[in-house]
């Protein structure tokens, strides 16, 4: 059971990678441009030539672009699976493509849009390089105290549920998480480097063009494997 499970999230995870390259490469790469153009500006006004590309720019936002973001979807999509293996039929009473799409509006939330309001991503040019390894490890560190909260906020919630109702149980479940997290976002240590001739609007579409493939992406992983789970379930409930 685990096996197909983890097949079809995979499944769903190519799906997805596909549907976010589309995306990134529409929306995501003239953002990138923009941060590469400032960076290049600043070489050459302090009379630095640029430096040679081991791979092409049109490398990159094509193949490289696309192999990245299918191993992270398969990899996205084979957790997920997982995770949907162990939270159907314990947690609630929704069908498979409910599930699903639950889990993949939970994993959006908890795993980017929470760390990703602290720790917002830059285009190139925007941050110190030697800064990279703290803005790394913080970011790490927020989305897995993310989860860890999320985790206990949904065994806190069966408990609430229990004693209080399903609407106050999930409401006060929900809130605490939200405490969880601000905590965790004030007491982490904030990076802010950007220059302040970077252009704005070059910082905005890049910020807003990583949550659009992200979303992109979470989104075609719960809508596919939802999709593959429920059909699966109608095929074996007709062939009974």
């Amino acid at each position: 059971m685990v096996r197909t499970l983890l097949v079809r999230g995979m499944v769903a995870g190519v799906v997805a990678a596909v549907l976010a390259w589309v995306v990134a490469y529409l929306i995501g790469e003239p953002a990138l441009d923009g941060g590469i153009a400032y960076e290049d500006a600043l070489a050459a006004a302090a009379g630095e030539a640029g430096g040679e590309e081991l791979v092409s720019r049109g490398v990159q936002a094509t193949l490289g672009l696309g192999v990245a973001l299918l191993i992270y979807g398969v990899a996205i999509g084979g957790i997920f699976a997982l995770v949907y293996a162990g939270v159907q039929g314990r947690l609630s009473r929704l069908a498979p493509r409910a599930t699903a799409a639950v889990l993949a509006v939970a994993g959006y939330v908890v795993v980017i849009l929470v760390p990703f309001l602290k720790y917002p991503s830059n285009p190139p040019a925007s941050s110190a390089d030697d800064t990279i390894g703290l803005r790394t490890g913080t970011f790490v560190l927020m989305v897995l105290l993310s989860v860890v909260a999320a985790v206990a906020a949904v065994a806190l919630g069966r408990r609430l549920v229990e004693r209080l109702g399903t609407w106050n149980g999930s409401l006060l479940a929900g809130l605490a998480y939200v405490v969880v997290v601000w905590v965790i976002g004030a007491l982490l240590p904030t990076v802010a480097e950007t220059p302040k001739d970077f252009p704005a609007v070059v910082l905005y579409d890049f910020r807003l063009a990583t949550l659009a493939i992200h979303l992109v992406l979470w989104a075609a992983v719960g809508l596919v494997f939802g999709a593959l789970v429920e059909r699966r379930r109608t095929a074996a409930t007709a062939a009974a």
